[in-house]
């Protein structure tokens, strides 16, 4: 059941244009925010200054830009497992869904791309939800999720498979371009879409075409 109270947000996002404007809609429909922060420690301090009554948070935030909202989320849950939370994601990522989804007894948690802001009334309801003690996963993720367990690759080009599979032979760019006669730019531009396919964004601790390989020996 949708809540009709003002509720006591706090909340942790690193670029401060979406940051602010998440703080003007939350406004204009009633609700206070009573913490903005842009890292994961920050966000830690300000639950225990202001006891919110939901925190809404990025998944990526400084020092590293991998997961330390998500870790920040998990870590209040496993302090406080009645309190909600609302992680916020750029991209579909399978673990922090599981992870998030797994915190405290699983109730009063959400799970959305960060597209969905821009549809102001789902955001909201989906954060009164949440603060109500129900469990939202945006549609998109859920859609992605279930392709994945039937198949990572079906998603590929035929010329996308072809490519990732002299990849898992240990071929570099240049030795597939010479294979399929076509530039070694064309081939990089096949092991982008790949990767993008395969939900593999850019991060400085894993090595997205050994990600790839290991997702087509899967397959």
């Amino acid at each position: 059941m949708r809540t009709d109270r003002p509720l006591r947000v706090v909340l942790a996002e690193d670029s401060v244009l979406l940051r602010e404007g998440i703080v003007g809609l939350l406004s204009r429909c009633g609700h206070e925010v009573v913490a903005a922060v842009g890292d994961a420690e920050a966000l830690v301090a300000a639950v225990a200054e202001h006891a919110p009554d939901v925190v809404v948070t990025d998944v990526r935030m400084p020092p590293g830009f991998q997961d330390e909202g998500l870790h920040a989320a998990v870590r209040l849950r496993a302090d406080r497992p009645t309190l909600p939370i609302l992680v916020l994601s750029q991209y579909v990522q399978r673990s922090y869904a599981a992870d998030l989804l797994d915190s405290g007894d699983g109730t009063g948690v959400g799970y959305l791309l960060k597209d969905r802001v821009g549809q102001v009334a789902d955001f909201v309801e989906a954060l009164c939800a949440v603060a109500d003690g129900g469990t939202v996963v945006d549609p998109e993720v859920v859609r992605q999720l279930l392709r994945r367990r039937r198949d990572p690759l079906e998603r590929l080009s035929p010329r996308e498979r072809e490519v990732l599979a002299l990849v898992a032979e240990g071929r570099s760019n240049g030795a597939i371009a010479r294979e399929l006669v076509v530039s070694e730019a064309a081939v990089g531009k096949h092991i982008g879409g790949i990767l993008t396919k395969l939900d593999l964004p850019p991060a400085e601790e894993t090595h997205r075409r050994v990600l790839a390989v290991l997702a087509f020996l899967r397959a």
